[in-house]
């Protein structure tokens, strides 16, 4: 159905304010855009130029603005604020959504309430901080809910966290989804064995060789550092196992020149399918995350995961699978563990796999999310009432 903006003589206009450009943030953005396009929306991206996301989004049929703005608050911030301000003037959406919490902090100061204003943390960001800067950083969360018509969470856990933090706001929940056109296809006949052999960087390991494989920004917030502290107990009991980091970002070169034996950088991709579907186990030990895609796009792909007990990882488990999938954050002995009792059971990998497939199928479908999120722009244009709505797919 074609969306109109609120007085029925325009398509509905949205703009996405974004930074972080690439990770989690950008793939859900592609995806919001891809599907409000098709159903009518007049959607604009307004991000940096630098990263995949400038360019993906113009696939999806968005309209893409510069907006030059760094991931963390700076000297630039008063540049960017005002910056943001001007694209709103002159773009003239009925929503601002504001993605992460950069992009959250200057489109609130830049509308100030006087635009309907969707803020999606994606994460909080005090949960990345320690000491004086969280606290900073829920202060202002607390007094930019103000300017906040909606905050939408991928978690209900995410949500309670904000509450707990004394924030308080309208609050959506809209799990994260992922395209299971793409993620739950078969990838090619031959299963696990066929697709290893899909992937060039692992020409030389071993039919029988276990794999784990980690998809996700090498930084402090992915864990892969803890991982590395875990990763010696696994090749213990399975001395041709080999891990692979898929991904790039500020800690891959310390990781790199520290990494056990046994671990494989294979830096940033444009398709992770390969990976995933090559793998025996997925693996992904965050420190925080609102609810993180590409454990969800592995169980898509059938591919068991382990994560660790952050926001949302319990909510993206398939029911039943938290004893052998989900491990303490920051824990190398409980990681291991969890590693090495799924590596040792083929059995038990093949029946989480299963499970988790059928579970991304029934709960995380990408086109159900994206559809939510559209339902909620109609909510907050038609009711400024507070309410706690929340679509669990």
């Amino acid at each position: 159905m074609l969306q109109k903006n609120r007085a029925g003589d325009r398509p509905l206009t949205v703009l996405h304010l974004v930074q972080p450009v690439d990770g989690g943030v950008a793939r859900v953005v592609v995806d919001l855009v891809g599907s409000q396009v098709g159903k009518g929306v007049r959607a604009l991206v307004a991000c940096p130029p630098e990263g995949p996301l400038a360019r993906q989004a113009a696939a999806a049929g968005a309209e893409v603005l510069r907006w030059p703005a760094g991931r963390a608050p700076g000297p630039g911030l008063v540049s960017e604020v005002l910056t943001a301000a001007g694209l709103i003037r002159r773009s003239a959406p009925d929503v601002l959504h504001a993605h992460s919490a950069k992009a959250g902090l200057a489109g609130r100061l830049a509308a100030r309430g006087r635009v309907p204003t969707v803020f999606q943390p994606h994460a909080w960001s005090f949960d990345a901080l320690e000491g004086r800067s969280a606290a900073l950083a829920r202060r202002w969360e607390r007094y930019g809910a103000r300017w906040s018509t909606a905050i939408l969470c991928v978690s209900e856990a995410e949500r309670r966290v904000g509450e707990a933090a004394g924030i308080v706001a309208r609050w959506s929940v809209v799990r994260n989804g992922v395209d299971l056109g793409r993620f739950g296809a078969d990838g090619g006949t031959g299963g696990r064995a066929a697709a290893r052999s899909r992937v060039p960087r692992l020409a030389g390991l071993a039919p029988a060789a276990p794999l784990v494989v980690c998809v996700g920004r090498v930084c402090r917030q992915k864990g892969q550092d803890v991982l590395m502290r875990a990763w010696p107990e696994v090749t213990r009991s399975f001395p041709g196992a080999r891990l692979a980091l898929v991904g790039d970002g500020p800690d891959a070169a310390g990781l790199r020149g520290s990494a056990p034996p046994g671990v494989l950088f294979v830096g940033a991709v444009t398709d992770t399918r390969p990976w995933l579907q090559a793998a025996d186990v997925v693996v992904l030990p965050s420190r925080w995350e609102g609810m993180a895609l590409a454990p969800l796009e592995a169980m898509a792909c059938g591919t068991p995961v382990v994560v660790t007990d952050v926001n949302g990882a319990r909510e993206s488990l398939p029911p039943g699978s938290e004893p052998h999938c989900l491990v303490p954050s920051q824990e190398p002995p409980a990681l291991a563990a969890a590693l090495t009792a799924l590596v040792a059971d083929r059995a038990l990998r093949e029946d989480l796999g299963r499970r988790a497939r059928d579970h991304a199928r029934a709960a995380h479908d990408v086109r159900t999310a994206t559809a939510a999120v559209l339902d909620l722009y109609q909510e907050v244009l038609g009711s400024p009432r507070p309410a706690t709505r929340e679509c669990t797919q």
